[in-house]
């Protein structure tokens, strides 16, 4: 999985130097990713993408790319993303590209917790009991009530306190009756790309065990 912070656009043509060595590319949502596409559109590289998102459909329609889906492409060459905090062993949280050695050292906006609307309230006592912190329902900003996803559920923003061990945190909250998915992506990235202020990009691959 090839994963991508920052919107620079020296890093955008590393992702997109990257991306030709595959056929189908998995389409994440975001301003960044959304240049990538427009790029691979531009060299007609015959490129298929599998949209995850609304706005993700449309803007692979717009840049002439071949829409599919994972029916038909299981297995994905290259997967884009943005991360808010990476650490040395490329364990990230979801969504403005912090790079520290411990995970949760420098951000602290919280992580996202997709879960089922009958079950939010439960899951939030759940979460704030064992781990600690604070969780709340994400209340939408442009019109009332709370946020709900593409698949109709809803996202709570845990705030933790303390450095937690990870893998074993993400692996407890997916265990919540009502949970759907978290934004911890733990040994699931291959190589990050950080836009450096002076439009340097720099690369990190995963460590080797």
């Amino acid at each position: 999985m090839r994963l991508l912070g920052g919107v620079y656009l020296p890093l955008l043509a590393s992702v997109v130097a990257v991306s030709r060595k595959g056929r189908h590319v998995l389409r994440r949502l975001g301003t960044s990713v959304g240049i990538v596409m427009e790029q691979q559109a531009k060299k007609k590289a015959g490129y298929s993408a599998v949209d995850n998102h609304v706005q993700a459909r449309q803007l692979i329609l717009q840049h002439g790319l071949t829409l599919t889906d994972l029916d038909r492409h299981p297995e994905l060459d290259v997967a884009i993303d943005g991360a808010d905090e990476v650490d040395s062993e490329l364990n990230l949280i979801k969504g403005g590209g912090k790079e520290s050695k411990v995970l949760g050292e420098k951000w602290k906006k919280g992580i996202p917790i997709e879960v089922i609307p009958m079950a939010y309230v439960p899951v939030t006592r759940a979460i704030t009991r064992q781990f600690g912190g604070t969780a709340d329902l994400r209340m939408a900003v442009s019109k009332a009530g709370p946020v709900v996803t593409d698949n109709g559920n809803f996202l709570i923003d845990w705030k933790f306190d303390r450095i937690h061990n990870w893998t074993e945190v993400n692996t407890a909250i997916k265990l919540i009756p009502g949970v759907v998915e978290t934004g911890l992506f733990i040994a699931m990235a291959e190589r990050v790309y950080f836009g450096m202020q002076d439009g340097t990009v720099g690369v990190r691959d995963r460590p080797q065990l």
